[in-house]
């Protein structure tokens, strides 16, 4: 019998990259491998049915989650991760300088109401600060170029919340440098503060790596933006999510086996100065495994997105991770 043929979308990142060129493939499965320069293109195909597997936003996939009627499971695979306490820009005359200042200002938040980091921050200014996502006024919008509305998945708003979108001429960078809002909540950087053209937009934790990895030691959370989905229908076919999970499994720990054998040469095949020094700080604090796949291992990122998501109104039930992963995969470390 022929192996079945899977359109597979996800982002060219460095520990995909052998899943691209060959070095890694999925027993059983004649796998075509897709990318794009925009992961929400991947996202929107997915969302489409233009895609069997994808790398799919958390938020993305849970708007589409249908408990009785689920058109994706999950599989328990994070290509994105990222801390995002560096995700909240403010303007530098506002008078924000805590979480707390927030209440009772005006925040611009990046493509929609609750985007990935979106969701992480808002869970983490109410669980850590008190502050929580009624107490803002919220702007949609593109940061430094305008987006179009992200009108393929739902975009519910909970009742308390308000929330309004920029027109199609503005930008939420533009609106920040000029004060008409007070902070900005964005996977992307203003480009002005990226090149230090600007003086009026900061970060609001300014040492923000020092806050992350306090938060990573107190809670042992690396927050995941993105998972890898596959169709319902598909995940019941006997060994295909399993063999698509070992494939991912796979071409990450090529990776980090690549990054673990060259520290003893300094990194020398690393553009990057002082590499080492932060490779070993990460691998001190984060483990050996860094960048972790499974369930066991991020049960309780995944279930504390899963409550962030619920407490903000954009799921109806509380969700766990035994309710989105492939049933065949809940035991995996």
């Amino acid at each position: 019998m022929a192996d079945p043929k899977l359109k597979v979308g996800v982002y060219r990142y460095e520990h995909t990259e052998p899943l691209f060129d060959g070095r890694v493939t999925m027993d059983g499965v004649d796998a075509t491998l897709e990318t794009s320069p925009l992961i929400s293109d991947i996202f929107r195909r997915m969302a489409q049915g233009g895609l069997d597997v994808a790398e799919f936003g958390l938020t993305y996939f849970l708007r589409m989650f249908d408990p009785a009627d689920p058109p994706f499971l999950a599989l328990p695979i994070f290509p994105n991760r990222n801390f995002r306490h560096s995700a909240l820009f403010v303007n530098a005359d506002s008078g924000i300088e805590r979480p707390e200042d927030l209440a009772g200002r005006t925040v611009g938040e990046f493509a929609l109401y609750g985007h990935d980091p979106g969701v992480w921050m808002k869970g983490v200014l109410a669980d850590e600060y008190g502050v929580t996502p009624d107490q803002m006024e919220w702007v949609i919008g593109g940061t430094d170029h305008p987006v179009p509305p992200f009108d393929w998945i739902p975009q519910p708003v909970p009742d308390g919340v308000r929330v309004r979108h920029l027109d199609d001429a503005q930008t939420l960078s533009a609106l920040l440098e000029t004060g008409e809002i007070d902070a900005l909540l964005s996977v992307d950087v203003p480009q002005s503060l990226i090149d230090g053209s600007t003086k009026k937009i900061r970060r609001l934790f300014v040492d923000y790596e020092a806050v992350e990895r306090d938060y990573y030691r107190r809670t042992g959370i690396f927050p995941m933006m993105h998972l890898v989905a596959i169709r319902r229908e598909l995940a019941g076919v006997p060994g295909l999510a399993e063999s698509v999970y070992r494939a991912f499994s796979q071409a990450k720990e090529l990776v980090q086996e690549h990054y673990r054998a060259i520290a003893a040469k300094q990194h020398m095949a690393v553009i990057t100065p002082w590499f080492s020094r932060l490779f070993a700080e990460n691998r001190a604090l984060l483990g050996e495994d860094w960048w972790p796949y499974g369930v066991d291992a991020n049960r309780k990122a995944v279930d504390t997105f899963l409550r962030y998501h619920y407490e903000q109104g954009l799921s109806k039930p509380l969700l766990t991770s035994e309710d989105i992963f492939v049933p065949s995969l809940l035991g995996t470390p």
